[in-house]
């Protein structure tokens, strides 16, 4: 996969690529996709800094028992507007352990975590 854009944190790509991850551009971020599932949000803008960072597609069943192997795992606050936790939870850029730990999760991943990733609600079609 080449480097066509500025992706950041592109060692999480590296990182799973015998599972041929696809990337697709998402806000002005970069969705990472592992079959039909989305599992990161790659993230690093000048807007709203401390959300950058490595987003994980989760559900809120699953945040109590990531968070015991992923500590640093908060809410995506820009999400909710600072209301309570979202389903997405993130790993923020400027946390000392954030390499360590976005590759613990890339490895949840790499082994079938099923507490990792999202299948997208299909898209609407547009009425004419």
């Amino acid at each position: 996969m080449p480097r066509s854009h500025n992706i950041p944190f592109y060692f999480v790509v590296d990182y799973l690529m015998q599972l041929e991850p696809r990337i697709n551009p998402m806000f002005g971020s970069y969705a990472v996709y592992v079959g039909e599932k989305i599992v990161f949000i790659l993230r690093d803008r000048k807007t709203h800094p401390e959300v950058n960072g490595v987003w994980i597609a989760t559900g809120h069943e699953h945040h109590k028992s990531l968070k015991k192997e992923l500590p640093s795992l908060i809410s995506v606050s820009v999400l909710n507007n600072g209301n309570g936790e979202t389903g997405w939870q993130m790993l923020q850029a400027d946390d000392e352990d954030f390499e360590p730990l976005v590759i613990k999760a890339c490895e949840l991943v790499l082994h079938g975590d099923p507490r990792i990733g999202k299948i997208p609600k299909p898209k609407k079609k547009k009425k004419k």
